[in-house]
């Protein structure tokens, strides 16, 4: 009966409501920068060699990527659809903004961006299709079931958060020490968002019965355990800087644990959404500087780069 009254309502917005509302749901602004991570890594760190304009008119590239956009927007709706009710206490006006679109139109637009994400990803080949089929289910079966199940839900949606940049690691069939310890490095920081996530929405989570760990065990276990991966994420950082392949990016991982144990120190202090929304927005930032942080693997690359357009 709610969702009815919503699809009728839905009607009477503008159709430039309804964009800005489909595009808060697919979260646009985290798929523009998942799209620029695939292609700094693609240009940097996996074809360091070939020319700016060979990697940027690769069509194959340009299909994985493209699938990619439609599968996560996807994923982003499901997700929204599953969280919908608790979204209303969490992120209120997100919530209102959301509900423009009708649950009927997102299911219907999720459809169809999962099956036009198969069908690019098929062009290039039927094992990026079938990377793509499992990654579609996993987000839903994640959305549906897993999330609600707190240690599984944790590593999954942090997992899942990671497997775009592995369609970039299968494209090219690299998977070198050096990459993985990279992975490694982001999958830790990503768990920490998580629980920063799940610190931040406890309120909705609890009205909405479901059981993260904030909910389970409390926040003084959830800081805890963000303490212990933030020092878990250290090992990584310890191993990557004996690899001379990641050149001035070593800046960025020096940075990286001043900006952690600075975390540390505020997430002990925070006690109010507010805060965990200001911790959330920092791990963020470092996730963002990361991305760009690419560029410096080998600066002579960039020089090289410019000059061969």
């Amino acid at each position: 009966m709610q969702h009815s009254s919503y699809n009728q309502k839905s009607k009477d917005f503008p159709l430039y409501y309804k964009f800005l509302s489909l595009l808060s749901v697919v979260r646009g602004y985290n798929i523009f920068i998942v799209v620029i991570a695939q292609y700094l890594a693609a240009i940097f760190i996996f074809s360091p060699e070939k020319s700016l304009r060979f990697v940027l008119l690769n069509l194959h590239l340009y299909f994985i990527v493209l699938a990619t956009i439609c599968v996560i927007a996807a994923g982003y709706i499901i997700n929204n659809f599953y969280d919908s009710e608790a979204d209303l206490i969490n992120r209120p006006f997100k919530s209102k903004l959301d509900r423009i679109v009708s649950q009927t139109t997102k299911l219907k637009i999720y459809f169809f961006l999962n099956f036009v994400g198969v069908l690019i990803a098929y062009l290039v080949s039927w094992r990026a299709a079938l990377f793509f089929s499992v990654y579609i289910f996993m987000i839903w079966f994640y959305s549906h079931k897993l999330k609600k199940i707190p240690l599984t839900g944790l590593i999954i949606g942090a997992i899942l958060s990671i497997t775009p940049f592995f369609a970039i690691f299968v494209f090219y069939k690299n998977f070198s020490e050096v990459i993985f310890i990279h992975a490694a490095f982001l999958f830790f920081i990503l768990l920490i968002r998580e629980l920063i996530k799940d610190l931040e929405n406890l309120k909705g989570d609890l009205a909405q019965n479901y059981i993260t760990i904030p909910v389970k065990y409390g926040e003084y276990f959830t800081k805890l355990l963000i303490t212990i991966l933030v020092f878990l994420t250290l090992n990584p950082i310890y191993f990557l800087f004996k690899y001379p392949e990641i050149g001035k990016m070593s800046y960025y991982f020096f940075g990286t644990m001043g900006v952690l144990l600075g975390f540390l120190f505020f997430l002990w202090k925070a006690n109010q959404k507010r805060h965990y929304v200001l911790l959330h927005n920092v791990l963020k930032l470092l996730i963002l500087a990361g991305i760009f942080s690419l560029t410096l693997v080998d600066t002579s690359v960039i020089i090289e780069k410019l000059l061969s357009l």
